[in-house]
């Protein structure tokens, strides 16, 4: 890939595997905790909790990348206590591009999953706690496992959004080659150069593969997943 590539668009690729995949692990547990909430919880302002989730869904995503900078950016005041206090920096920056992706991507990793919980029969868990477990362990030993293909799928879905994430991204942290252009960014900035179609295509080509691999890969996995649980 790299003889086929060049030096900047191989930045871009990289660049974006290791956004999408550390946007997608850092949302996980919450990810996950949230799904668990949404569809088991029964609480004053469940419905208002369940609409700012899904709102980077139906925002603009520049809206969405407008909000985080002046939120997160440099002079912003929560920007600048977790620089001063922790030393994280996310304007303008690869952990921002990760940030606006996981935001973006979050809604339909929670959808996923919510679903996955939703179908799970609370008998079965509620069995498992007459015989002596305790919540802990009737999560990892009834609910986990009935919802990994659900877990895998809204993987699967914020990787894949993480991936082609542009709108929040261009906004919150610009597209500075090999700090902040992803594959998205990229081929937009080769678009807009004489002779930079053939780049653009070769970039195009790169996401297309990587994007139809991890859906292969997650199915295959979901698939043995679903087999384990049944017992065959």
């Amino acid at each position: 890939m790299t003889a086929w590539l060049g030096s900047e668009e191989w930045q871009a690729v990289a660049l974006s595997l290791r956004v999408a995949a550390v946007a997608t692990l850092v949302s996980l547990p919450f990810g996950v905790a949230m799904a668990i909430l949404l569809a088991r919880g029964r609480f004053w302002g469940r419905g208002l909790l369940n609409g700012l989730v899904h709102l980077p869904l139906v925002l603009p995503p520049v809206v969405t990348g407008y909000l985080l900078l002046v939120t997160l950016g440099r002079t912003a005041p929560l920007g600048r206590v977790l620089e001063d206090w922790f030393g994280l920096v996310f304007a303008f920056r690869w952990t921002g591009a990760a940030l606006a992706a996981a935001v973006m991507a979050f809604p339909l990793m929670v959808r996923s999953i919510r679903l996955s919980v939703e179908a799970v029969d609370p008998g079965l868990e509620a069995a498992a706690g007459t015989l002596g477990a305790n919540r802990l362990r009737v999560f990892g030993t009834v609910t986990l496992p009935l919802i990994a293909p659900g877990i895998l799928a809204g993987c699967v879905l914020a990787f894949a959004k993480a991936m082609g994430e542009f709108g929040a991204t261009i906004t919150f942290v610009s597209n500075i080659p090999g700090e902040t252009q992803t594959l998205p960014t990229a081929i937009y900035a080769f678009l807009q150069v004489p002779g930079g179609e053939g780049s653009a295509l070769r970039l195009v080509a790169v996401s297309v593969a990587i994007s139809v691999g991890a859906v292969l890969l997650s199915e295959a996995i979901s698939v043995r997943l679903a087999r384990r649980v049944a017992g065959r």
